[in-house]
Order: structure tokens, then C-alpha cells, then sequence
């Protein structure tokens, strides 16, 4: 339905000969919309742009955990990257 909507193809023909809700068309064109092009010359919709951002908070998250950990152990004494720290 996306191809036929960039075809020229208004979100009512689309919901009268198809069924699905002009919302639910809508919401599949935004998603589908090409927000940027990579380096790579790729195109990020919108919604793959959104899963980005979540995954990079994610990991973020993930990081800072890491980083408090290390913290930790060092103080106690335990491997430091590989050897013990002296104490």
C-alpha cells in the first residue's frame, strides 16, 4: 500500500478499495517515510530511525553499567583488565 500511495494513490482510494483504517495508512507511510541517508547511501525510515534511538539508549544503559562495575571491582581489589590489582 506504501508503494501505491508514493505511486500517486490517496490514503481514501487506498482505505476504500483495501479496507484499513486512513489512520492506519497513515501511520504506515510515516513509518515508511525516508527520514535520512547514511554514508552507505542507505535509507532510514522513520521507524528504523526510532528503533535506533531505543537500541542506543539501550546500550548507553548498558555502558554506564559496565563503567560502575569496573569502578567497583577495582576498589575491592579484584581483576583490573586482566590482572589483579595489587593492593
Amino acid at each position: 500500500m506504501i508503494d501505491l500511495h508514493e505511486k500517486g494513490h490517496s490514503f481514501k482510494e487506498l482505505h476504500e478499495e483495501y479496507g484499513p483504517s486512513l489512520d492506519t495508512i497513515r501511520k504506515w507511510a510515516q513509518a515508511a517515510t525516508v527520514i535520512a541517508i547514511d554514508h552507505q547511501d542507505t535509507a532510514v525510515t522513520n521507524e528504523q530511525f526510532k528503533q535506533l534511538q531505543k537500541e542506543n539508549r539501550r546500550l548507553k544503559e548498558e555502558l554506564d553499567i559496565l563503567k560502575r562495575a569496573v569502578v567497583l571491582l577495582a576498589k575491592r581489589g579484584i581483576y583490573f583488565l586482566g590482572r589483579q590489582a595489587n593492593n
